[in-house]
């Protein structure tokens, strides 16, 4: 490709994870999305997606097409991106007081990156995650 047609190029354009219950799981991810700066972009029926037309990322939620039950990727985990590590705290308080539940605690992983993990109510797992320059005390 040539830098022209990659420049402002982003790899991921949305994840979409399943949810057994969109109503809860709405609950967990609109808190999420508040917290983020972001709230719902698209709704129909058995799926939301939340995220800003035109800015990085978005996740959507949805009952899975063929009508099955839905069931979490194993070694499967969606990273959001948080300005501060103020943010990854309460990133994770949000998720476990909207019925997720803690899968590793804020702090730091390495020496530039900081973390916390939590599953959503469906038990996807997510994180909350911050590259620092220089060393993490």
């Amino acid at each position: 490709m040539s830098a022209d047609l990659t420049e402002g190029f982003e790899m991921i354009g949305y994840v979409t994870l399943g949810t057994n219950d969109l109503e809860r799981g709405a609950k967990f991810y609109d808190a999420i999305a508040a917290e983020l700066g972001t709230s719902r972009m698209m709704e129909w029926p058995g799926a939301i997606a939340w995220g800003t037309p035109g800015g990085g990322a978005g996740i959507g939620l949805t009952k899975p097409f063929d009508g099955q039950a839905a069931s979490v990727g194993n070694g499967v985990m969606v990273a959001l991106e948080a300005a501060s590590r103020e943010q990854i705290h309460r990133l994770h308080e949000i998720a476990l007081a909207h019925g997720g539940t803690c899968e590793g605690p804020p702090g730091p992983r390495g020496e530039t990156f900081y973390a916390a993990y939590f599953r959503d109510p469906d038990g996807n797992k997510l994180n909350a995650f911050l590259m620092e320059q220089g060393a993490v005390a």
